[in-house]
């Protein structure tokens, strides 16, 4: 019996694969290693996979058939596919404005395809939301039950038609679907594209970083290691298929979490971390909001941590230095 992760040479992805392989349990993981961001990293996380047990496809799960191909070879070598997450997807709200169809693609057809893999195999998934579907919301904190119908950004289009689509196939299939509205996810081998990693970067290298919004932003920063627990605690646990009201509304086998750290952080809290951790200033240019950004975010907690326990242990000022140790780390030549 194996677990089938997508997006296994992302961030969040290779964290979990991780985590699962650790008891020694069977992962098949599909990535096709996108290059919107560097290959290198990508392909240092999957080297921390290599190990028996471990199936990798380097498939875009966006093509039906290579998806199917990949999946029955791989349970040829590790067995039935028992269970999915699915974390594979185009990301960044700014990318989405200047190249739509990539979201089309990756974030529509390909979470329909896992759906429908899902459905045939009769397993439960869970699957990558995104806070982006709140939009400009400015109610504080964010919850569940807050209307999510005022998307700014394609991006953030995108992650809520898979919601909504998720909720079709929970309702007319009735499998055990989880959607996990993530907030912020930072951390040791993280995304370059993240501004953790870029103030981290630009102040160690003493380069200009461009702060947008003159830095009047928050941010519900959540580390990695607190977003993996989470995930394994919903994958554990896959919503029932009994006539009740799931978190989000569904009378379906479908759940939706916020998953965060529940603290929202100033922006510039961040900078002064950042600073601290690499003993030095951060230089700096301050520039206007960014099209399809938003002000503020925080996650209500209450629904995950009601149902599984979940409990984010790691603050901001404890997650800045280990990731600015490994970054410092990872770059030495």
């Amino acid at each position: 019996m194996a677990t089938l992760v997508t997006g296994v040479a992302g961030f969040i992805g290779s964290a979990v694969a991780q985590a699962l392989a650790r008891p020694g349990e069977p992962v098949i993981g599909i990535d096709c290693l996108v290059p919107y961001y560097r290959l290198d990293l990508k392909e240092a996380r999957l080297a921390r996979l290599e190990r028996p047990g471990f199936f990798l496809a380097r498939t875009d799960f966006a093509d039906m058939a290579a998806l199917d191909e990949a999946v029955a070879a791989a349970e040829g070598r590790l067995g039935p596919v028992t269970r999915i997450v699915h974390l594979g997807a185009q990301p960044g709200v700014r990318w989405s404005i200047e190249h739509p169809h990539d979201y089309a693609r990756s974030n529509l057809v390909g979470h329909l395809n896992l759906l429908e893999l899902a459905r045939r195999l009769q397993v439960p998934m869970v699957y990558a939301s995104s806070s982006s579907v709140y939009g400009g919301n400015d109610k504080l904190p964010f919850a569940v039950e807050d209307r999510v119908d005022r998307p700014i950004s394609l991006y953030a289009a995108t992650k809520k038609a898979d919601e909504l689509l998720s909720e079709s196939y929970a309702h007319l299939y009735r499998i055990p679907l989880t959607g996990l509205r993530f907030f912020t996810v930072y951390g040791p081998w993280g995304r370059p594209d993240m501004a953790v990693w870029q103030f981290t970067e630009s102040c160690l290298q003493g380069r200009m970083v461009r702060i947008f919004n003159q830095g009047r932003m928050r941010r519900d920063f959540t580390y990695v290691d607190d977003i993996v627990a989470g995930v394994l605690a919903c994958l554990q646990r896959p919503p029932e298929d009994d006539g009740l009201e799931k978190p989000g509304g569904s009378l379906s086998p479908h759940s939706i979490y916020n998953i965060g750290n529940n603290r929202s952080e100033a922006l510039m809290h961040l900078v002064e971390l950042v600073e601290q951790a690499c003993g030095r200033p951060l230089l700096r240019e301050y520039a206007p909001m960014q099209p399809g950004d938003v002000k503020d975010t925080f996650a209500d907690i209450s629904a995950i941590a009601q149902d599984h326990g979940f409990a984010p242990r790691t603050r901001l000022d404890e997650g800045i230095p280990r990731f600015v140790d490994w970054f410092r780390s990872w770059a030495r030549p």
